[in-house]
């Protein structure tokens, strides 16, 4: 049976899309060699270097995110390179696993799913690292999967309190657009995203941000690489074009976004963020539940990981509120698979929105059966009244 009304996008990513950017995306096919589109591209890799925060090239492929990780690594390091990740969570211990894949060589050096990285285990594993066989450090910024965000400047701190030379890579796939990211001031080398998450569009766009430092290692690295190469897409980007045909209507749809993005201003757009992630949190306080990620200071402003009581499922619960109040939750994954709920306030989404949404997840703790206190929704919404 069709459902009624609006669904209810309440994943941490793919984000529910603005209608004019939707519009955008759909405008006719250009020649992607003829001077509308060069005008087009110059535009995007310009305008996308400010979301960044950095005056150094963007490159952009029409792929998920996990190509751009990919493009990452094998523009950098060559066969048997060791890399050390931090496992924050399912996501992070992907790019280890791809690592593997590629040829080099993961370590990880600490794991906690309940928070960010924590610098001091990064400045000792450094520190230890006398040979400086570490050839890049490669942190998630935002871990989708258990909504807990790396403090970034504290990380290059902790890089360069040890003297280290490993080149500073960061997967800001959900965090883009949704939490600060200074690249530049933060000396990130490297910073992998995707376009479905804060940018607001639909999946098929990644990006690299490419330091100085990353590019001076790409001209040795000897990982093969074709599609991924950087040079020949920065040399094309030069005037606008791609050395292979783009995802032309998505660009469409990324200059549409990127001009919505900078007339509002990125510190109001993170400031957007925390006020519905801080709503949130204090529903799920007020329900009784806990949020996975046990850090104040590392709560996610994209989304919220709650915990269910023990003998509960979540994904009988998120079943139930799909087929009751056409509302689609995030699900747990590897490690708190059938464990946690995922409940996610970024792209196109207002008080209102958010509102509605944390009604349908305390109707849906009712139908199941979860234990929980009533009220959590009149919390949140005294929340944003008091701060609107």
């Amino acid at each position: 049976m069709r459902a009624h009304g609006t669904h209810f996008l309440q994943i941490p990513g793919p984000s529910p899309v603005p209608p004019e950017v939707l519009a955008a995306t759909s405008r006719q096919v250009i020649d992607h060699r003829g001077p509308a589109f060069g005008e087009l591209g110059r535009k995007v890799l310009g305008d996308i270097k400010s979301v960044f925060k950095t005056e150094h090239d963007v490159v952009i492929y029409p792929s998920s995110g996990t190509g751009a990780w990919e493009a990452a690594l094998v523009n950098c390091l060559s066969p048997g390179d060791r890399i050390a990740t931090f496992e924050t969570g399912h996501f992070a211990s992907l790019w280890n696993r791809l690592a593997g894949r590629l040829g080099l060589d993961p370590v990880t050096i600490g794991s906690n799913w309940r928070a960010g990285v924590d610098p001091d285990v990064v400045e000792d594993a450094l520190r230890k690292d006398k040979n400086h066989e570490i050839k890049a450090l490669c942190v998630v910024h935002n871990e989708t999967s258990t909504g807990s965000t790396t403090r970034l400047e504290e990380i290059r701190k902790a890089i360069d309190a040890a003297g280290h030379p490993a080149l500073f890579v960061v997967d800001t796939i959900s965090g883009l657009c949704s939490a600060d990211l200074r690249m530049d001031e933060w000396g990130i080398d490297v910073v992998v995203a995707g376009s479905q998450k804060g940018l607001m569009l639909p999946p098929g766009l990644s990006f690299n941000a490419v330091g100085p430092r990353a590019l001076k290692a790409s001209e040795s690295a000897g990982l093969k690489r074709s599609y991924w190469d950087w040079a020949e897409m920065i040399a094309a980007n030069k005037t606008g074009y791609f050395p292979y045909t783009p995802a032309t209507n998505l660009l469409y749809g990324l200059s549409s976004v990127l001009d919505r993005l900078l007339e509002e201003g990125l510190d109001t757009v993170f400031a957007r963020h925390e006020r519905h992630a801080e709503a949130t949190r204090r529903a799920v306080q007020a329900w009784g539940l806990e949020n996975l990620c046990e850090s104040p200071r590392h709560y996610s402003p994209v989304l919220t990981t709650v915990m269910m009581p023990e003998g509960h499922s979540a994904d009988a619960y998120r079943k139930v509120v799909l087929e009751k109040f056409n509302m689609s939750l995030g699900s747990g994954l590897s490690k708190v698979a059938d464990k946690v709920f995922r409940i996610g306030h970024l792209g196109d989404i207002n008080d209102l929105t958010l509102t509605g949404a944390l009604a349908g997840c305390e109707m849906g703790l009712e139908l199941v059966g979860v234990p929980h206190q009533r009220g959590g929704v009149d919390v949140a919404m005294s929340y944003l009244r008091e701060t609107a």
